[in-house]
């Protein structure tokens, strides 16, 4: 449980094009990015100014067994909107 009120998780299950919603992705297809490394999501949230923290030890509670890690970011939308954000980033920081 985060106790920052004024932080949002970013796993990046939330923005995987090759997980399912079921699995836990909350973008649409269209939006998702494949694969993204936490290096991506922190480099993304930092060029959106939302002070991104690394938490690489940790694991979604869906799957426990996988350490993906997960990036705290500043809570200045809701997350469905800061996720396509971040993957937007993601993809553009792709194309160069």
């Amino acid at each position: 449980m985060l106790k920052e009120k004024n932080k949002l998780v970013i796993w990046p299950l939330y923005i995987d094009a090759t997980k399912s919603r079921a699995e836990g992705r909350l973008l649409s297809m269209k939006d998702a990015v494949k694969s993204p490394a936490l290096k991506e999501i922190e480099k993304a949230a930092q060029e959106l100014n939302l002070n991104p923290v690394v938490e690489a030890d940790k694991a979604h509670p869906k799957s426990w067994w996988v350490v993906s890690g997960r990036v705290l970011v500043d809570k200045k939308a809701p997350k469905s909107i800061i996720a396509k954000q971040i993957a937007q980033r993601i993809n553009k920081n792709r194309g160069k």
